[in-house]
């Protein structure tokens, strides 16, 4: 029985306070701290998933660890039932402390080490100790506040632990990530921690303390949210170093939207970079090549209504806006933050030749799979220019249901292109793409540019090291038809930088030697997207 193992001595504790209010008390701090714990659970994964992409993964690593680690620390914590009040402030404090600090350090290790995988998982073991040896000196606290059953007891413990896991777990996304952000949201987290671990202990069992061991947990406490309360007011000051570390000394845009992060460094044509959640999108240097390759070979046939998918930088729709014959451009993204800077931006609305302004170009703000359900079609030419399926929030964009709407989207003849990421450095991603596109009942035509100059990434890759990012670009040219669509350039282009006839004959070859053995498609229900080796 697990009254039988606590040790107790005595009835009851003396405290300052009637039993049933100093139940109340500790099942108060059972709350607080475990909306605390959960927040710095979701931290963890959240920042991972930002730093190093696949979410899937990072989630995984994080609960896994964390849930081993809880299971040492609630053995360890049997050593300190015999000082639990003391004990259990101790914890609470490195507990605030170590999770609250977490984010700024995974990021800091980021930015100036380049690496951060350790450190999660470091912090997961760390935080999951520390989470798990909670509820054995709390069972203990509680027991000697309020002697009752132990049934009674861990029901009440449990309780207020599993409300206050809810409450942290719906705070996180919906109050602290939009409202105060990822470090400062830490940061006051651990404050909280610490005074609510602290205050209990020191007031509600103080009578339990030494005069020693009082005067340390004051110390300790006060320490922790000093410094937790100091590395909240040189936040901002932290994250320009750390932008800086990241994106170089030229950040002259840093936004924070519903949807991602949004920087821009550099002002002019051969200087400006787009990073969406810290990976390079659009590098002005050599954007030209990818958005030409991207855009001009699905626009050989009819192309009077054009639809864009993502592409909110409007590089894509500037391509097909110098068609004079198309009549209409939607371009559905999801980010309006991308679209209010690629308006409103000098250099880069200067970069995509005021495409916005265009009267032809409808924008509409929207995911992707479910505008394209809502029943939106006849269009001539599909461009998919979303974020590369390695990134696991775009996985169901390159899902065979996914194609399959846009299949329904297409005219009679009309044509789908699809960037399908880098088709050297991530062959099993790329032609699982083009299995996908097949399966939605449409033929297809693979192929790749080389040759990439400045390291620009459209894929997964979070890095700063421009030499790491994959080189090259892969395409799928589709459509409907018992043939491949043919692989060329309309009569009708205009005057283009890069793109040739020749170049696209390069290009298929390109793709083609490299092809896998037949790849299944990926689906809603089996995605087939994960990171290759």
């Amino acid at each position: 029985m697990i009254d039988q193992q606590m040790s107790l001595r005595g009835s009851a504790a003396r405290i300052p306070v009637r039993p049933r209010t100093g139940r109340i008390l500790v099942l108060a701090a059972v709350f607080i701290c475990a909306a605390c714990g959960l927040v710095y659970e979701l931290e963890l994964v959240a920042i991972a998933s930002y730093l190093i992409g696949d979410s899937v993964t990072q989630a995984s690593v994080v609960l896994s660890v964390m849930v081993f680690a809880m299971g040492i620390g609630s053995l360890l914590a049997k050593r300190l039932r015999g000082h639990a009040a003391v004990g259990f402030g101790l914890i609470e404090a490195g507990l605030a402390l170590i999770g609250g600090s977490s984010a700024l350090v995974l990021y800091a290790s980021f930015a100036w080490i380049g690496e951060s995988r350790f450190a999660l998982v470091g912090f997961s073991l760390a935080i999951g100790i520390l989470i798990g040896a909670e509820i054995p000196l709390l069972m203990t606290l509680i027991q000697r506040v309020d002697r009752q059953d132990a049934g009674g007891t861990v029901a009440d413990l449990f309780a207020a632990d599993y409300v206050g896991a809810l409450v942290g777990g719906l705070a996180f996304p919906f109050l602290l990530l939009p409202v105060l952000g990822q470090l400062t949201g830490a940061l006051l987290t651990g404050m909280v921690n610490a005074a609510a671990g602290g205050a209990l202990v020191l007031w509600v069992f103080r009578r339990d303390l030494t005069p020693r061991s009082r005067w340390l947990l004051i110390l300790v406490n006060v320490s922790v949210i000093a410094l937790l309360a100091t590395a909240t007011l040189l936040d901002d000051d932290f994250e320009r170093a750390a932008r800086r570390a990241v994106y170089g000394d030229e950040v002259r845009v840093a936004v924070q939207t519903d949807v991602q992060e949004v920087v821009l460094t550099g002002t002019g044509r051969s200087s400006l970079d787009l990073y969406l959640d810290g990976r390079l999108r659009v590098s002005a240097r050599d954007e030209y090549r990818y958005h030409e390759a991207l855009v001009h070979p699905a626009m050989d046939g009819r192309h009077a209504r054009v639809l864009i998918l993502g592409g909110g930088d409007g590089l894509a729709a500037r391509e097909v806006l110098r068609y004079p014959d198309v009549r209409s451009v939607t371009l559905v993204e999801i980010d309006p933050g991308v679209t209010r800077l690629a308006r409103t931006d000098p250099a880069l609305s200067a970069l995509n030749a005021h495409a916005y302004r265009d009267p032809r170009l409808t924008a509409v703000t929207a995911d992707a799979f479910n505008w394209l359900r809502a029943g939106h079609g006849g269009y001539d030419v599909v461009i998919s220019d979303l974020p590369d399926p390695g990134i696991t929030a775009s996985t169901k964009l390159y899902s065979a249901e996914f194609y399959g709407l846009v299949a329904e989207a297409l005219a009679p003849g009309g044509r789908l292109v699809v960037h399908g990421g880098p088709p050297n450095s991530r062959p099993r991603t790329f032609w699982t793409v083009e299995a996908s596109v097949r399966a939605a009942g449409l033929s297809t035509r693979p192929y790749g540019i080389s040759g990439r100059r400045s390291g620009f990434a459209a894929g997964p890759d979070r890095t700063t090291d421009r030499a790491q990012a994959p080189h090259g670009w892969g395409f799928v040219l589709a459509h409907r038809g018992p043939r491949a669509p043919a692989l060329g350039l309309s009569p009708r282009a205009p005057e283009l930088r890069f793109l040739t006839d020749e170049v696209l004959a390069g290009a298929s070859r390109y793709a083609e030697r490299g092809r896998l053995p037949e790849q299944a498609p990926s689906t809603l229900v089996h995605p087939r997207y994960w990171e290759e080796p």
